[in-house]
């Protein structure tokens, strides 16, 4: 009778157990199926090369007041106000303004502004050379 209430008890455990198992196993194929169906439609990704403005760039961007900034007047790079008598940077573009130290800092490691991503292409650059006001 021992054995009997032993065996009622254990088997049910056991197919329980064993259809969980290959529940798991399962699973498991399937992700790795289809892991591999994606990686053949995948395009190879080329990375984009992260490479700021010179120093010579930066002194072309223009060189505000608080009281020329379109966009408002807080920095969104240190999250602070722009104060009177702080100098300001205004991207041309997109007239985003930050402080002059914040957006050099920023503009020295991306060549995007840290708001919109805009890209700051030579056009701004090349632009303030050739007019001569």
């Amino acid at each position: 009778m021992l054995v009997s209430v032993f065996l009622a008890l254990f088997l049910p455990c056991a197919g329980m157990s064993a259809v969980f198992v290959v529940y798991l196993c399962l699973l498991w194929y399937a992700t790795i199926q289809q892991n591999e169906e994606a990686d053949q439609f995948r395009l190879p990704v080329k990375p984009v090369p992260n490479q700021g403005l010179s120093a010579s760039e930066l002194e072309k961007l223009p060189k505000v007041s608080v009281k020329e900034l379109v966009m408002g007047s807080e920095c969104a790079v240190c999250l602070d106000e722009i104060e009177d008598g702080q100098p300001a940077r205004l991207l041309p573009g997109c007239n985003h303004g930050f402080h002059l130290q914040c957006a050099d800092t920023w503009l020295s490691k991306h060549s995007v502004c840290p708001i919109c991503r805009a890209k700051l292409d030579s056009q701004f650059f090349s632009d303030s050379d050739q007019n001569p006001c």
